[in-house]
């Protein structure tokens, strides 16, 4: 394994991309593999990266970007459906193809991505199609190992560059009375655990669940922004039906601002569950969102 390279699919997402910097800094040699792959801009002569281009709908590009892996990481990830992209397509079926091929090309580790509340019965269709991907991808390799990080964040991130947004609106809707639980999780730290997950070391657990160190409400991490952004904005309690109208109104636009899926996702907590593997079986410390905010949301650039 040590000279064979970690494939990682979907590698110049948020957390893809972050995962290759993370492995090519250990020294380990890394296909990145996306539709469209970009060189990235800080990779130096001599360092052990390669780049694939392969759709994870498509066998023959796949079984090649697998070939003489030691690894396989599969980032690949659809928030929003459109017309030619659907949750099926992406995280079920090309979930399974990418774990059957690896099986197929000798791959003896497969880390799959999903998200914390992966339920095959949940009312949202991302949430079930995150949990039929993970049961796809352990029916074709058993040995894989599913990985459920909460919401993201970093430098350059979505969710924070969101939030920071919202503090410029005279008054901030909250989903509900904003008292869903999250606890948001460094992409670096992710990057870190699964760089550990892909080594000879790795835990014999084959289900993790990734947090960070605070668990805070929607309302907690709203005002703790504001008050890194030196703002005060009055926070608005608005029902989930609500939300919910204004998604369906929203659903015909090309790219619209708000899914009936993520509405679905604010109504349910997305903490670290019992009985998972956790940052503390990697050996690893997952950082506070309230000592990275700074660094991952200069005031300047809010």
């Amino acid at each position: 394994m040590p000279d064979k390279p970690i494939t990682v699919f979907g590698g110049t997402g948020f957390l893809g991309a972050t995962l290759v910097r993370e492995l090519v800094e250990l020294g380990r040699p890394v296909r990145l593999v996306a539709r469209r792959p970009v060189r990235p801009a800080w990779v130096e002569p001599g360092d052990p990266l390669e780049t694939v281009a392969a759709d994870i709908r498509d066998d023959d590009a796949v079984a090649a970007a697998v070939a003489g892996a030691g690894a396989v990481v599969n980032a690949v990830s659809l928030y929003v459906e459109t017309r030619r992209l659907r949750f099926e397509t992406i995280h079920v079926e090309g979930a399974g193809r990418l774990a059957r091929l690896a099986r197929e090309a000798g791959v003896i580790r497969l880390v799959q991505l999903s998200g914390i509340g992966a339920d095959s019965r949940s009312p949202s269709a991302y949430v079930r199609a995150r949990a039929r991907g993970e049961a796809a991808v352990l029916d074709a390799m058993p040995k894989a190992i599913i990985l459920r990080p909460s919401v993201l964040y970093g430098p350059e991130d979505a969710f924070l560059a969101t939030l920071a947004r919202l503090t410029r609106l005279p008054a901030i809707p909250l989903f509900g009375r904003g008292e869903t639980r999250l606890q948001p999780v460094h992409v670096v730290d992710a990057a870190r655990a699964i760089a550990h997950l892909t080594g000879a070391d790795a835990p014999r657990r084959r289900l993790f669940e990734l947090g960070g160190a605070d668990v805070m409400s929607y309302r907690e991490i709203l005002a703790l922004v504001m008050s890194h952004l030196h703002r005060e904005r009055p926070l608005v309690p608005v029902p989930f039906l609500a939300w919910r109208a204004l998604a369906m109104l929203a659903s015909p636009l090309p790219s619209p601002p708000l899914t009936r899926d993520q509405v679905l996702l604010m109504q349910r907590d997305n903490v670290v569950g019992d009985g998972v593997g956790t940052f503390a079986d990697l050996g690893l410390d997952a950082r506070s969102l309230r000592e990275a905010l700074p660094a991952c949301l200069p005031v300047a650039n809010a």
